[in-house]
Order: structure tokens, then C-alpha cells, then sequence
């Protein structure tokens, strides 16, 4: 019997999340990558890693390929999966059992920390949102191609959370009332992501979150007392010292529902909150 082959567009952190929680399947999995380093390391994961420029290679794997992840994001000139690969894509497509395409919140826009689902109307506020949003547009067009898009909110998890900022002394306690941000643990996309291979549902979109929106230095508090770690000195989001990028996530206020990924695919979240999410990463510390 043919081993299920899963092929990923950028085997950055979630999507390698998604192979670990794969690890016990007999699955056969391909995925790119910019770096040579990075193609090494994958290999002795058992991932048949391919560099981006290997361009045969890829169009060979998309053509053996019965599942597609996409988890690239797209630049000012382009999603750089569409412009090399979309026709081989589109010629495969019929083969496909699915294709994710990893999205972001952020084509919602602002909202005045309203909630938003998945029939909320799209209306992104920074170019980010505007260039993610062309992109699902652009693959949903595709015919007879089996679209899943995933709108992701703020991902953390192992190597990659509050507690981690804080020791690293990077965190700021900004504080901007009112404001709401989703977060989601990199573990809980990999479920949703598994969930929705085993149960596809051609041209659907989902947000993937948790179950509780919450400030940033609510969370960052939080993270401190969990490490024992001294009062963090509060700073007012007009004062802080902050990067136009970093300072350009405020300007979107909204809480986002997760209700279809736990209907849909009768999912129960690992990690439901940040609290959950903090309390596990908090005791795997040193």
C-alpha cells in the first residue's frame, strides 16, 4: 500500500510542528527550504528536504505529492509558490486529496476589539494583510484545487514564547487598554492541521486560535510570575521603544472566534489558553 505523501512549501516552525505530530504515522514527507544547513538537518529527521532552487526536484515532488502545505509567505512581488510552481500545482490538482494554505488573521484588519469569524468580511489595514489576502485569492480561483486556508493568530510554543523573551530580557510590558490579541500554540495548529487532512472540506477557510484573546502584558505578566521573575516595568504603548513593524500589530484590535475548528472536527484545543500554553512550556525549563 502506498505510503500518504505530504509535500511542504517552507518547513519553518509550524510546519515542522505538524511533521512531529506525523512522526508515528507512516507518512512520506517532502518539504523546501532556502538553506543547505537546514536541508541536512531535516534529512536526519527523515524528511526528503529539497532546497528552494532545486526547481525539477520540486515539480517532481508535487507530482507524486497527494497532499500539499503551503507555509510561504507571500512579498511585495508575489507568492513565490504561485509564481514557480502553480502550474505544475494546477496540473496535479485533481490528484490532490488537499492543499493548506497557512493565512493569517491579519486580512480582517481592525475591528475595535470586536470578535470576528470566519464570515466577518476581509479588510486588512497594513499591507501584510492586503499581500496574504491576494494570496488565498489567488490559489482559492484555482479549479479543482482541494483549498483549505488557515488563518492563523500570533503562534508561540517550545523556542518561541514569552517566558523565552523575558529571560533573554527582550520583553516589554506595553500596555495599551482595550487592545486584544489571538495567540495559538504551535502544537494545537498541528492537530488542526492533521484534523482537516483526515477530514477535508474543499474550499473551507479557519481561523485557528484559542479560546482567549488577551492583552500583551496581560500575558507577559502572567509569563513573569511564572518564572519568578521580577515585576516587569510597565511601559504605555505611546512611549514604547518599538520597531514600525512591532508597533504596526496594534494597530489591528479584535478577538477572534475559533468556534468552526472545534465543531468541525470535534476538536478539543490542547491548549485552550495562554495560561495552559505558559504552564506546560514553564515547567520544561531548566
Amino acid at each position: 500500500m502506498k505510503r500518504p505523501c505530504l509535500l511542504i512549501f517552507g518547513l519553518g516552525y509550524t510546519a515542522n510542528a505538524l511533521v512531529d505530530y506525523l512522526r508515528d504515522e507512516n507518512w512520506e514527507v517532502w518539504g523546501t527550504t532556502r538553506s543547505a544547513l537546514t536541508a541536512n538537518l531535516l534529512r536526519k529527521k527523515n524528511i526528503k528536504a529539497l532546497l528552494w532552487s532545486e526547481d525539477s526536484e520540486i515539480k517532481s515532488a508535487i507530482n507524486r505529492s497527494d497532499y500539499i502545505l503551503h507555509s510561504i509567505a507571500p512579498t511585495e512581488v508575489g507568492d513565490p509558490v504561485y509564481e514557480k510552481f502553480a502550474e505544475q500545482i494546477i496540473s496535479r490538482s485533481k490528484q490532490l486529496s488537499w492543499f493548506g494554505y497557512l493565512s493569517t488573521t491579519s486580512v480582517y484588519g481592525n475591528h475595535d476589539g470586536n470578535w470576528v469569524d470566519e464570515k466577518t468580511p476581509v479588510n486588512p489595514s497594513n499591507n501584510r494583510g492586503r499581500l496574504r489576502l491576494e494570496a488565498e485569492n489567488r490559489w482559492a480561483s484555482i479549479d479543482n484545487l482541494p483549498i483549505h486556508i488557515f488563518r492563523l493568530a500570533g503562534i508561540y510554543g517550545v523556542n518561541r514564547n514569552p517566558l523565552d523573551k523575558i529571560r533573554s530580557g527582550k520583553a516589554q510590558l506595553i500596555s495599551k487598554p482595550g487592545q486584544f490579541f489571538s495567540r495559538i500554540h504551535v502544537e494545537d495548529i498541528a492537530r488542526v492541521l492533521k484534523a482537516s487532512i483526515d477530514m477535508p472540506n474543499y474550499g473551507s477557510i479557519y481561523n485557528v486560535c484559542d479560546d482567549m484573546p488577551a492583552a500583551q502584558d496581560e500575558v507577559l505578566d502572567y509569563a513573569a510570575k511564572l518564572i519568578n521573575y521580577p515585576d516587569l516595568p510597565k511601559v504605555v504603548f505611546e512611549e514604547a521603544d518599538m520597531t514600525p513593524m512591532a508597533r504596526s500589530f496594534y494597530a489591528d484590535n479584535k478577538r477572534v472566534k475559533n468556534d468552526l475548528i472545534k465543531r468541525e472536527f470535534k476538536l478539543t484545543l490542547k491548549y485552550p489558553d495562554f495560561k495552559s500554553g505558559l504552564d506546560t512550556l514553564a515547567g520544561k525549563l531548566d
